[in-house]
């Protein structure tokens, strides 16, 4: 009995040593047993575009779950943004994650070679020179808005075969922050997508010249409505431009197309749909890659540039949600759909396109004539398409 006793304990013991060797050896080959991940947000989740970010850190802790720590800062401001970005690398982070708008992030990143810094594309980097532990990412989001266009666009199709309202007043509206080439691509993809089944839409754009305040984004809104607008959408922070779709939805028929977030609880009569840049896919690639210590850009499933990455539909970085099947229009996720297959494929080229002439409101010398495809993210994560299309968009006070 002592000789099975003892036999017992030496293949347990074997077992045990094996287990420990088997540890070291993948220490030895790089992987990390605990990463600790940081998060810096520009606002809080009680906004759209935060909560939409932060879906992404809740991803790192469902998959990792003890093996990671995560510290997360809220409503830092882009010129405060120093002391809190240092505090975290100081605390030995190995990746922190950024969504505004600074570049801060850049500029210091070389005095932290061991934590990787990855920030929401905010500029074109395709011509400069950045650390080698400075990455940005995003999605392609003139996907998703060319795809919600549809969707705005079949709404308005049924409107003018309803009688509610007649082609000349197929106006939509677009509450914008600044008018930037990420807003103006955005804007002018859900244009040309609400065009490819309405072709006699126009929209009338209006800047808040803010990312995010509620009532300005609000009231930016009602007086869209009250310009004729029967559908808005936006390109800022606040559920704002939502509740006045709904509010004014109680005397006519508006229809509000969201960004990040569902509007559907706070809008349930006139949220439509959603398109959502979708964090998640990068940055749980990121975090591999430093578990595993390999580049960020060999571990990411996207289109690179140097060490910029972005995608689309086809790889999961952009999508859509809550179609309100109450108000939709009849076939309207098939035609949504239908568009989302040709982004599958990699068919980029059929958004900006068509007989429009572009004109850059900076510079009237610089114009894009659109019967040539204009290639939205071709060499940056960040969008370039900067012209505006006077003949149907008007940027109103």
């Amino acid at each position: 009995m002592k000789r099975v006793y003892i036999t017992t304990a030496l293949t347990c013991l074997v077992i045990l040593a094996a287990f420990v060797a088997g540890l070291k050896l993948m220490n030895l080959s790089g992987v990390k047993e605990h990463i600790k991940v940081g998060f810096i947000y520009d606002n809080d989740e009680s906004t759209p575009y935060t909560y939409n970010f932060s879906l992404a850190k809740d991803a790192v802790e469902k998959q990792y779950g003890e093996r990671v720590t995560i510290i997360t800062c809220s409503n830092v401001l882009d010129d405060e943004m120093e002391e809190p970005l240092r505090d975290l690398a100081d605390k030995g982070c190995d990746i922190i994650f950024f969504n505004g708008y600074s570049e801060l992030v850049m500029q210091l990143a070389p005095e932290y070679p061991n934590t990787q810094f990855c920030q929401t594309s905010y500029m074109d980097m395709s011509d400069k020179s950045v650390p080698e532990n400075y990455h940005t990412f995003k999605g392609e989001a003139y996907q998703g808005r060319y795809v919600s266009g549809i969707a705005a666009g079949m709404e308005i199709k049924k409107m003018i075969a309803d009688g509610i309202i007649t082609e000349d007043q197929a106006i939509v509206g677009y509450v914008a922050a600044f008018p930037t080439s990420e807003v103006i691509s955005g804007y002018t993809a859900f244009l040309l997508g609400v065009r490819s089944i309405v072709p006699q839409a126009v929209m009338q754009v209006s800047y808040t010249q803010t990312w995010s305040s509620y009532t300005l984004e609000k009231t930016t809104a009602e007086k869209l409505i009250d310009n004729g607008c029967v559908i808005i959408s936006q390109h800022t922070d606040t559920i704002g431009p939502a509740i006045a779709c709904e509010e004014a939805s109680e005397e006519r028929p508006v229809y509000f197309v969201g960004n990040n977030q569902s509007m559907s609880e706070v809008a349930p009569g006139s949220s439509l749909v959603t398109s959502r840049i979708c964090w998640e896919p990068y940055v749980l690639a990121a975090v591999e890659a430093v578990a595993k210590n390999k580049k960020i850009e060999s571990v990411v499933s996207a289109r690179i540039h140097g060490t910029d990455a972005s995608a689309g539909f086809e790889k999961g970085w952009v999508e859509m949600i809550d179609l309100n099947q109450q108000i939709a229009a009849p076939d309207t996720q098939k035609a949504m759909d239908n568009a989302i297959e040709l982004f599958m494929r990699g068919d980029t080229d059929f958004v900006f396109r068509g007989k429009y002439t572009g004109v850059n409101p900076d510079d009237p010398t610089d114009t894009v004539d659109l019967q040539e495809a204009y290639i939205e993210n071709a060499d940056t994560s960040y969008p370039l398409f900067h012209y505006m299309l006077n003949d149907i968009i008007t940027v109103v006070e």
